[in-house]
């Protein structure tokens, strides 16, 4: 076993802790970035004025008016930049449009932003700025946009075996069928409950500090370096915590760091931008829609043959994520499947709506979803169970993925998917449902099964690298800092029990220090569910070296060898002896010997590499599995459905925190179902009454854009951890956990298509046609489909 998979006798992970802010969020003492006003005493409030066209050319830009509202100080546009006038890594995301005939690409974007004393005379301010434009033409729609060929960058293509011979085979085989089809979905918001959020000042040294709501806090310095015209190490970024993120702060923070940066450099006061609600839904990306192609074959008893598919991303304006997004899609539209010729194409659509970025899955769910809605649909075209559908068709042991990776530990994913059988009781349930649909005409019941295989890396290989620094005081005290930023899905806590466990000390010992740049530098973003993995292996690895000098110190005072020294709940005990220090006193020994107590750790994921070229190659360390069986009941005089009853077993590998990873689990796939059957993101893009459209988004607040609440949460829900499920090679056998789960609630999806199913007449079954979002309105019309047409086989 490996020194970073290896846990000691008495290890503190594995230990269920509550979140180390828990008192703090639940009482309100829990700072947050716009918490920090109070503290920057003259602080100027950012306000921005906004375009209300979807694509248009400035042609005059006036500001004069602004600084007739009482306490406007400032009027920031484009010509206020001193470096680089670019908030993007892709340098195609200008932070402010060119005053003298640049263009604005989607309604609200920011042209430019205004100062003031208070939020109010910003405001004001802002409403007085007059903007003379020209408007051009936009592409509204991502089907638009496939039909105008508007496009960003690349086109990959993924293969594996021959796709075209092996569908041209199955529609001549008796034995075997082909079947295509179109699927678009829709897109998600964050709806993450803190906006984005930045306060930047300026210090006596002309330092730039930004306490930033942001999950990248490195790219967040790097930006505004480079838009000041400055180097690096003139900008300090720190990271308190956020109130969620979900990949939605980790690109869309940067400019509005850099705004707040270049206000407080012109006026030598603090500079906050704090969005509003409806400004952060208008001005930020979103999760990609996506519209995709396919043909699939398969045999008579369900088992796939091929697959061609092409996937289309809604980029918006410009392409932030949007080309390793698309990536990992590709690499995730197999699920847990083999598919034994495959052919899969990726495009980026350029359409005039905000720039769409990360979130949870990161493409992983756009990519599953299609293979999930197929195999839906051929089990509704065979009469097979889809559960049977599914389980023929799982990966076995020597297989390999599209992408020609290694499928390890597949036996997981059975083990998982049989426990979930047994514990939730599902033949039972199932026979159950058969009894209540026959005697209820007017509801149906339904309950689907669906697994998850998740790559655990960045696509990039490059990011995956972590850095933390470790102090421990004269006192024994300790305090660590590493690179992960504190959404809110626990990482600090698991940081803490990480650097207790190798440090021998109880987690009392240790406290925790807000992520900055100044002291771990050139970290990777919190993402892709890698931070554990990462900065977990960075900790382990600073807290080792500082063991690694204790041990000869502590071997000095006990009379043993090095090797024989252990560490366990704050004692140092030795082997065959029956001497002991305690952990203090052995560090106070350690000072006065002159002993570094202090270490810069650092960790890089090995064994990956990827050919973006050809989409070939070993991108992920490991896949986490999953299996989540959910049970719904639909009327069919609404489409309105309940969530009855939800089943999970995840594997987490040996987990760091238990609780932790549970309350991860629950909130990824309730956030999982939004997306898939409450979340309608929608857009005026003219398509539904033939007017050109405006390009606005119509569900831009609370009122508009339904997010799940308790009264969607089904009323048992059931997570179970996988057992034996070590991952050699991940710090202390653990495995990420924030993404996966939200790409469980696909079995919510399946639920609703079997239960609107069951709802057709006479002996034969339906193939259900089911949007995403299945919203009870989509559900109620895929209701009605089914009862007024001819079902298959009758």
């Amino acid at each position: 076993m490996s020194r970073l998979s290896q846990r000691p006798a008495d290890p503190v992970v594995g230990e269920s802790h509550a979140h180390e802010s828990a008192a703090g969020h639940v009482t309100g003492t829990a700072l947050y970035t716009d918490d920090l006003v109070n503290g920057h005493p003259g602080i100027l409030h950012a306000y921005p004025v906004q375009s209300p066209h979807a694509h248009a050319r400035i042609l005059d830009l006036q500001v004069d008016a602004a600084y007739d509202i009482p306490g406007v100080v400032r009027v920031l546009t484009s010509a206020d930049v001193p470096g680089v006038n670019d908030a993007g890594t892709k340098h195609d995301e200008p932070l402010f449009p060119d005053t003298d005939g640049g263009e604005v690409m989607f309604v609200g974007h920011a042209m430019c932003w205004v100062l003031g004393e208070t939020l109010e005379a910003a405001r004001l301010g802002a409403a007085a700025v007059e903007v003379d434009y020209e408007e051009l033409p936009a592409v509204l729609s991502l089907t638009d946009a496939i039909l105008q060929e508007s496009f960003h960058g690349a086109q990959p293509t993924m293969l594996r075996g021959d796709a075209a011979s092996a569908l041209a085979a199955a529609a001549t085989d008796p034995g075997q069928y082909t079947m295509s089809g179109t699927f678009e979905f829709s897109g998600q918001e964050h709806f993450y409950l803190e906006t984005q959020a930045s306060i930047a000042q300026i210090d006596e040294a002309g330092q730039v500090f930004i306490q930033c709501s942001t999950q990248h806090p490195s790219e967040t310095q790097d930006i505004v370096s480079h838009v000041l015209g400055v180097p690096a190490h003139e900008v300090t970024v720190q990271s308190l915590r956020m109130g969620g993120g979900f990949g939605g702060k980790e690109m869309q923070p940067h400019g509005y760091a850099a705004v707040a940066a270049i206000g407080a450099t012109l006026t030598g006061r603090p500079v906050r931008v704090r969005l509003t609600r409806t400004q952060d839904m208008t001005m930020t990306g979103k999760r990609h829609g996506f519209h995709s192609t396919w043909s699939v074959g398969f045999t008579d008893e369900g088992v796939l043959t091929a697959l061609d598919v092409t996937l289309t991303a809604d980029g918006g304006w410009s392409l932030d994520l949007s080309e390793p997004v698309l990536a990992r899609a590709m690499c995730h539209v197999d699920n847990a499947y083999r598919i034994p010729d495959i052919a899969v194409h990726g495009r980026i659509a350029r359409c005039h709506r905000t720039s769409q970025t990360a979130f949870r899955g990161f493409g992983g769910p756009q990519g599953m979803i299609v293979i999930e809605d197929i195999l839906g649909r051929i089990a509704q075209t065979l009469d097979i169970p889809a559960r049977e559908i599914r389980r023929r068709n799982f990966y076995c042991p020597g297989d390999r993925t599209p992408y020609d990776m290694p499928v390890r530990h597949p036996e997981r994913l059975d083990a998982a998917w049989s426990q979930v059988i047994d514990h939730a009781a599902v033949e039972r349930r199932e026979a159950e449902i058969a009894r209540f649909n026959a005697t209820h005409p007017d509801r149906r019941r339904a309950l689907a099964m669906t697994p998850v295989k998740f790559g655990i890396s960045f696509n990039l290989t490059a990011f995956n690298q972590g850095g933390a620094l470790v102090l421990v005081y004269k006192d024994g005290s300790v305090l660590i800092n590493h690179g992960g930023t504190e959404m809110g899905q626990g990482l600090h806590t698991k940081m803490l029990q990480v650097a207790a466990t190798t440090l021998g000390v109880p987690l009392s010992t240790v406290r925790l220090a807000p992520t900055r740049t100044d002291k771990v530098p050139n970290t990777s973003a919190t993402a892709a569910s890698s931070g554990s993995d990462l900065n977990g292996g960075a900790v382990k690895d600073a807290c080792e070296q500082i063991i690694d000098r204790l041990r000869v110190v502590a071997a000095s005072r006990l009379g043993v060898p090095p090797a024989d020294v252990r560490f366990s709940r704050g004692l140092v005990t030795a082997l065959g002896t029956d001497g002991s220090l305690t952990w203090e006193d052995l560090v106070g020994t350690a000072y006065m010997q002159r002993v570094q107590l202090s270490a810069s750790g650092f960790y890089r994921t090995e064994g990956l590499h990827w050919d973006a070229s050809v989409m070939q190659g070993e991108p992920f360390k490991y896949f986490a599995y999953g299996v989540a069986a959910a049970e719904v009941e639909v009327s069919r005089f609404d489409g309105s459905y309940e969530l009855r009853r939800v089943d999970i077993v995840h594997d987490v590998g040996d987990s760091l925190s238990p609780l932790i990873d549970l309350g991860q689990i629950e909130g990824g796939f309730v956030q999982g179902a939004g997306w898939l059957t409450l979340e309608d993101l929608r857009w005026d893009d003219g398509n539904h009454d033939g007017d050109r459209g405006s390009g606005r988004l119509t569900t831009a607040g609370a009122s508009t854009y339904k997010i799940p609440s308790l009264s969607e949460l089904p009323p048992e829900f059931h997570v179970e951890l996988l057992d034996k499920a070590h991952e050699e090679g991940a710090v202390y056998g653990s495995k990420a956990v924030g993404e996966p789960p939200f790409m469980l609630a696909f079995s919510v999806r399946e639920a609703l298509r079997q239960a609107v199913a069951a709802f057709a007449s006479g002996d034969g079954h339906a193939v259900v046609d089911l949007p995403s979002p299945a919203t009870p309105e989509a559900v109620y019309w895929a209701v009605e489909r089914v009862r007024s047409t001819a079902p298959v086989g009758s």
